[in-house]
């Protein structure tokens, strides 16, 4: 869906694949399949086996760790995967909500909501907003805005589900190459780490590289992204240095540089009682699920939501009506 509105809107976008490597026998052995197996299961089938000879061709100095054969299988590569201009789709997207009728009102806080048998009600900086159907899709903040919802039915079966989730935090830094040309023609993964896809080598349009984001929590007593230093501590380096040396060892000394961070909305967090929450990307909760009409959640939606963010709209559109 993403490429083809792409096209349609000559978004600046190419289609320059991903290898997932493994650097070692365990996610040679296991973790690759895991991946290949969850990819059928979710419809993407084009994903391809690579032997250490396929991906030196591919990419001649990337390493699959200790392979002792090189016809074994050592890699994923993935030819749909691709780099876009995030900016120019956001500012269609944009445009697309005007010509249709949308009105955006920035700098608006939503302080609380309500539930009643006429609709639901929104506490806007004070001043009252009745409607039929609402998503929520308040990203870094959006279990805050769930939470602060309160249910005024006559007929209580409201499902709190929303409340009890978590609003947790994890910071991603990114260093990027510098006095050293780049060597990639593709995007090159790690095999995931728990809770994020590894530092990874990533592209730009412009070719330049950038490495991360790696996966730093934010203690979990913040609750608020507004209280998070943006500052990318170049200390990580020694961290990136050791990651991605794993998959690519040619990469000298004082080459990385600390370029920018973001902050990725979790669903839990390592010091707080894990449940198998530990595993989910990100929730999508609708009527099913909490027992409110026209009501959908979107909690925690990081990687892939924006790859995703077409068909995650879709996928909402069916749920709230």
């Amino acid at each position: 869906m993403l490429y083809e509105y792409c096209q349609s809107r000559s978004i600046p976008h190419k289609a320059v694949g991903k290898l997932i490597v493994a650097t070692s026998e365990v996610q040679r052995t296991t973790n690759l399949h895991v991946i290949k197996n969850r990819a059928n299961i979710n419809g993407v089938h084009d994903l391809k086996w690579l032997s250490t000879d396929d991906v030196k061709i591919l990419e001649p100095e990337v390493r699959c760790g200790s392979i002792a054969n090189d016809q074994e299988k050592a890699a994923l590569f993935s030819p749909s995967t691709g780099i876009i201009d995030s900016h120019s789709l956001m500012t269609n997207f944009l445009a697309d909500a005007e010509t249709n009728g949308a009105v955006i009102a920035h700098r608006s806080t939503v302080r609380s909501g309500s539930f009643s048998d006429h609709g639901i009600t929104l506490d806007v900086d004070g001043y009252p907003i009745h409607c039929q159907k609402l998503i929520n899709c308040g990203g870094l903040d959006s279990a805050n805005v769930a939470s602060s919802f309160s249910d005024k039915r006559t007929t209580t079966d409201f499902d709190v589900k929303h409340k009890s989730q978590g609003q947790y935090f994890a910071k991603g830094n990114y260093f990027r190459l510098e006095s050293q040309k780049t060597p990639f023609n593709h995007l090159v993964y790690p095999v995931p780490e728990k809770a994020g896809l590894g530092v990874h080598a990533t592209l730009d349009l412009g070719n330049q590289c950038r490495f991360g984001p790696d996966v730093e929590w934010i203690d979990a007593d913040v609750k608020h992204s507004h209280d998070i230093d943006l500052t990318v501590d170049p200390g990580r380096a020694i961290i990136f240095y050791e990651s991605i040396r794993r998959y690519w060892p040619f990469l000298l000394d004082g080459s990385l540089a600390p370029d920018y961070s973001g902050i990725r909305p979790k669903c839990f967090h390592p010091d707080v009682s894990v449940s198998s929450s530990a595993d989910q990307d990100f929730l999508i909760q609708g009527p099913k699920e909490h027992g409110i009409n026209g009501f959908v959640n979107l909690i925690g939606i990081e990687s892939p939501g924006l790859t995703s963010c077409m068909a995650i709209a879709e996928h909402v559109y069916n749920t709230s009506i």
